[in-house]
């Protein structure tokens, strides 16, 4: 398990989120509806950052997918214990580590998989009695490393994840080859200690080049750090640039595959 400063940081976006909160298989979680119609048999599964639903950055991106017509839920699996939005600016002195072991939940549970993936499972599981077939799943940071588990499960019929954590490389991209039939899209950025400029390149050796038939897209964003797509501050040129790039090209990817 690794974390860095920059799965804590970044700029809060401004905006009034759309959606709504609603209960789905007991779990809390952040719905995105399109205002058209759309498929009811296909969801985007929205798996946040450490900062969850509760960033009003994150429900303003699940927003923005409902208006591309996605219906996209958006899980509490980290069961109302994220992170403070206050961490953001860096100024926290914040243990990520005692978070993720539990220290500050009330009901002194982690955030490991142990925890998390039945919570997602218990969302999936109720989706699809509603009627829902088709999953794509959208991971940041955190929630990469749940995007891949949902396809190695073949969970997932499409998959996007940006400057994702807690992978293992090579093992978790060659577990993706051997394993996964969910075509995939990472948006990797130039500063990223979790997904690195190495590993980047060894996901393109083992998925790219046509050797991963599903189908696999790497986006590279520069001058972009861990947390772009999410948390980047906008003013700076080059990171608004590739927020709205991995944006643009994940909704394209979806309407693709999913």
């Amino acid at each position: 398990m690794s974390f860095c400063k920059d799965c804590i940081s970044g700029v809060r976006h401004q905006g009034t989120p759309e959606g709504k909160i609603e209960t789905i298989g007991g779990v809390e979680s952040y719905v995105a509806t399109p205002t058209v119609d759309y498929p009811k048999n296909k969801v985007i599964l929205f798996l946040t950052d450490v900062f969850g639903y509760y960033l009003d950055n994150n429900k303003l991106l699940a927003d923005d997918f409902a208006k591309n017509g996605f219906k996209v839920i958006v899980p509490d699996y980290l069961h109302g214990d994220p992170i403070a939005a206050d961490a953001l600016d860096g100024k926290t002195d914040f243990d990520l580590f005692a978070w993720f072991s539990g220290k500050y939940a009330k009901d002194g549970k982690g955030h490991g998989p142990d925890v998390t993936r039945p919570i997602l499972d218990k969302v999936i599981a109720a989706l699809k009695e509603q009627g829902v077939t088709d999953f794509g799943v959208a991971g940041y940071c955190f929630g990469g490393r749940y995007c891949f588990d949902l396809a190695f499960d073949n969970v997932a019929k499409a998959v996007m994840v940006a400057h994702p954590s807690l992978l293992k490389t090579p093992d978790d991209l060659e577990k993706y080859a051997a394993t996964s039939k969910a075509p995939l899209l990472i948006n990797s950025c130039e500063v990223d200690q979790q997904f690195p400029i190495e590993a980047q390149a060894k996901a393109d050796e083992i998925l790219g080049g046509g050797k991963f038939a599903p189908g696999y897209e790497r986006a590279y964003w520069d001058g972009c750090v861990h947390g772009f797509a999410v948390r980047g501050d906008i003013s700076n040129p080059k990171v608004k640039t590739g927020k709205e790039g991995a944006f643009k090209n994940t909704v394209e990817f979806m309407l693709k595959y999913l």
